[in-house]
């Protein structure tokens, strides 16, 4: 039975299911699976993160490393963590700038955080000196860590809950007519929402968002360090279904083919950066993919690059107009550090230069 058969079955048998734990199916059942078994990455695949679209992204993200190591009195060892990999491309663009800055390079424990082993494969490729692990929880406290996420807020569920007139319902995923269909639940007299919305709105409220913010507080507290979070979403709280499903770069029904498209929602930062505050760590200003990759000194950096590349210079400026451009990645995509003694604040951040 295909994925799809399996969950009108189930959802015929046991009523309604939260989209929250449609979408955690749709990407991680054991069996169909989108990050099991069809997770496909790049320009041929279904979706383009930032370090695909140039190295000059990985490399600014290897400045943010130079410098939290050098502000944590950079130690002789450390643990270089990244969550959710991707192809291993970030990490290794990171690590080709460390091994310019002394001391870092010998310095770092590469740690990567990666549950599919399809990705698991193509990161002990990109990067064979990594260690792995299955889980963030799974990762030893013994050394000082500086951990990055890319692109992983957006892949963590969220439950969606609509406000009626004089009552809220959960949105989920029913069966109609032997089909997969959304429908409204009546939720308890007791939810809470996180702010009042207007009747006929979507709001959403992502827990596994906001556990991962505790359990990297708890880590950051336990071995010390940061953690730089990227993402694309919300930077204030505000209503609005994110939830969309990917195929070949082209947006797709969420229901029509569970486990083979891409789904995701908005990353709530304002609620990750309020979890992480509340478990004791220092919080960032939230900004934006464009403004923190400026103050990291991306723009000398396209500069050098085009210098050096005059027949790459038409490439570069879309690849760098793709990162920063207000109406791509630019504003879309935002950054939230966290820090643990270290005051984290990307606002005041030096620029840097990666390797010429």
């Amino acid at each position: 039975m295909s994925l799809k058969e399996r969950l009108i079955e189930q959802i015929t048998q046991e009523g309604p299911m939260s989209v929250a734990g449609y979408m955690a199916r749709c990407l991680l059942d054991p069996i169909d699976g989108y990050y099991t078994r069809h997770v496909r990455l790049g320009a041929d695949g279904d979706f383009l993160t930032a370090p695909l679209v140039s190295q000059m992204f990985g490399e600014m993200i290897g400045v943010w490393v130079a410098q939290m190591w050098q502000a944590l009195g950079a130690p002789g060892a450390f643990r270089l963590v990244e969550i959710g990999g991707g192809d291993g491309k970030l990490m290794s663009d990171i690590l080709r700038v460390a091994a310019r800055v002394p001391g870092l390079h010998d310095a770092a424990r590469v740690t990567l955080v990666e549950p599919s082993p399809t990705l698991r494969a193509l990161q002990a490729k990109a990067v064979p000196d990594a260690q792995f692990v299955p889980s963030l929880d799974r990762l030893d406290d013994d050394l000082p860590v500086l951990v990055i996420a890319n692109e992983l807020l957006d892949c963590l569920p969220a439950r969606q809950f609509v406000r009626g007139d004089n009552s809220w319902f959960e949105r989920c995923v029913g069966v109609q007519d032997g089909r997969l269909s959304f429908g409204l639940v009546p939720v308890g007299e007791d939810f809470v929402p996180p702010f009042s919305g207007k009747p006929g709105q979507v709001i959403e409220i992502s827990p596994p968002q906001t556990r991962l913010a505790e359990t990297l507080a708890l880590l950051l507290k336990a071995a010390t360090g940061a953690a730089l979070l990227i993402d694309y979403g919300r930077d204030q709280p505000e209503a609005g279904d994110t939830l969309q499903a990917l195929y070949r770069h082209e947006k797709r029904d969420p229901l029509d083919a569970p486990g083979e498209h891409d789904l995701t929602v908005w990353a709530d930062f304002p609620a990750v950066a309020n979890a992480a505050a509340r478990a004791g760590v220092s919080v960032s200003p939230i900004v934006t993919q464009g403004l923190f990759l400026s103050r990291l000194g991306i723009g000398a950096r396209h500069s050098a690059l085009a210098e050096k590349n005059p027949d790459q210079a038409a490439k570069l400026q879309r690849q760098y107009d793709r990162l920063m451009a207000p109406d791509q990645m630019g504003d879309l995509f935002k950054v939230l550090g966290m820090g643990f003694p270290v005051d984290i604040n990307l606002f005041a951040l030096e620029a840097g230069s990666a390797d010429r």
